[in-house]
């Protein structure tokens, strides 16, 4: 039986502030909690239906289990319909320094948006880019909306905060860092090895002209032909993050 004090403590994630008060978050939905649950994230208890906690006995070995109600469930959820199921997680602490990361770092200025935030953390696990590293003024990935959006994603990638600035500036000189600006290179006719910084701007102002110094391979998408009735003057952050993410992971366009 779940406590007044449980929900009250869940409940209160909702809120960044208690968050990393508890060093907690939650996730909701049997992809969002199975994935987590799988992944490299510290799972600290699990709330669901006694249907779902049946259904799924096989993937809950060594974690704690609270059975509730249907009724008990909607005083937990942030969801329009509520889920069978409901876990907490320990927030992760991983290192920003990719100094000697061999492999694509994407990194994220000021993006504002939850549902950007969390295609972006999708589009990352489907190309394989494990690290990603957010300004210290972008929305929080462990918010509700975030989590939900990234389906499962986030238990997959390494994601954390930092001084973008800072980060940079420790990069040996021959790193490649891809910053998407719309005077750069087209992206087709880049020719990459594997490794560097992809830097997406924010949705409303783009990258922060302080980091444009360490931008040594500018890109941009460009546009198509323009209909009868013109075109967008811009590209929505999380599509522009995925046409860059698959050109710069493309064998085709690969040394």
């Amino acid at each position: 039986m779940i406590t007044k004090a449980k929900i009250k403590l869940i409940n209160s994630l909702a809120n960044k502030k208690y968050r990393e008060q508890h060093q907690l978050f939650k996730a909701e939905g049997t992809k969002n909690v199975l994935d987590f649950i799988s992944g490299q994230l510290v799972c600290k208890e699990v709330f669901a239906t006694h249907s779902w906690i049946y259904t799924h006995r096989d993937s809950l070995a060594d974690t704690e289990v609270t059975p509730v109600t249907e009724a008990e469930m909607k005083k937990l959820t942030e969801l329009t319909t509520p889920s069978e199921v409901l876990a907490l997680f320990v927030l992760p602490d991983y290192p920003a320094n990719v100094a000697g990361s061999d492999s694509l770092v994407l990194m994220l200025d000021d993006i504002k948006d939850p549902g950007n935030l969390g295609t972006i953390i999708r589009t990352a696990d489907w190309f394989g880019i494990h690290h990603l590293i957010c300004s210290e003024q972008s929305t929080d990935a462990f918010s509700h909306k975030v989590v939900q959006a990234s389906m499962g994603s986030l238990a997959r990638v390494h994601l954390t905060y930092a001084n973008l600035h800072e980060v940079l500036s420790e990069l040996p000189k021959a790193t490649p860092v891809y910053g998407a600006l719309l005077e750069g290179k087209p992206i087709g006719e880049i020719k990459h090895q594997g490794s560097g910084v992809i830097l997406i701007g924010s949705e409303a102002h783009g990258i922060n002209k302080e980091l444009y110094p360490y931008i040594n391979q500018p890109v941009t998408i460009p546009p198509g032909l323009p209909t009868p009735q013109g075109r967008a003057e811009s590209l929505n952050a999380s599509v522009a993050a995925s046409i860059i993410c698959y050109a710069l992971t493309s064998p085709i366009n690969s040394d």
